[in-house]
Formats: C-alpha cells, structure tokens, sequence
C-alpha cells in the first residue's frame, strides 16, 4: 500500500508504519505548495491513502469524488511526540484490520 503523509506531517512518522507501506511526504513528491483540492486529485494516482493533521478535508472537499482515504490525526500540536501515540490505530487501519479505511471518506483518530 502507498501512504501520503501531508505537508505538516514529520517525514519520521514513516517509521511507525507498519511493514509493506511505501510511504512518501508532500514534500518529497514536491508538491509543498499544492492546495488541498489539487493534492488529493494528484495523489489518487499514485497513492491509496493520505495521513493528514488538516482536520478541514474531509469537510472542505468533496472526498468521494477521489480514489483515495484519507487519515485525519486529531493531537495537541503537529509535534511527532503528539502524533506518535496514535500510530498504533493508523497502523490498525492500514493493515487492514478495519473497513473504516475507504476509498472517498476519512477517518478521524483523536489523541
């Protein structure tokens, strides 16, 4: 499975996710810059999930209108010692021991 961490994501989050995620940033794929629109139309070609802290995604956009689930992290702060305690559900959901993960919806984990 390919996995988008967006823009405010610390690129070390990725070694929290389980084994067999190929998972890249924002800004490796160099779209820092991108809108929120623009992004998700981008990474539904490459990707199957997006891990985002933007908690106005899923009602800003019109999510089923792209191939792709996106995870909302709901912490403190952005900082990788809020995020890491909810690692283990987006590991959860990732490994596909849920059907909350779905193409054109999103799942909110609160920490």
């Amino acid at each position: 499975m390919r996995v988008l961490l967006d823009e405010m994501l610390d690129r070390r989050l990725k070694r929290f996710l389980p084994d067999g995620i190929e998972a890249h940033t924002v800004r490796e794929r160099g779209w820092g810059s991108v809108q929120n629109g623009e992004l998700l139309e981008a990474a539904q070609r490459e990707f199957e999930v997006l891990i985002t802290t933007d908690q106005g995604i899923p009602h800003q956009q019109n999510l089923k209108r792209f191939d792709l689930a996106v995870i909302v992290l709901s912490a403190k702060s952005n900082s990788i010692a809020d995020l890491e305690p909810l690692m283990p559900e987006v590991s959860r959901l990732l490994e596909g021991a849920s059907s909350e993960l779905r193409p054109g919806h999103s799942v909110t984990i609160e920490g």
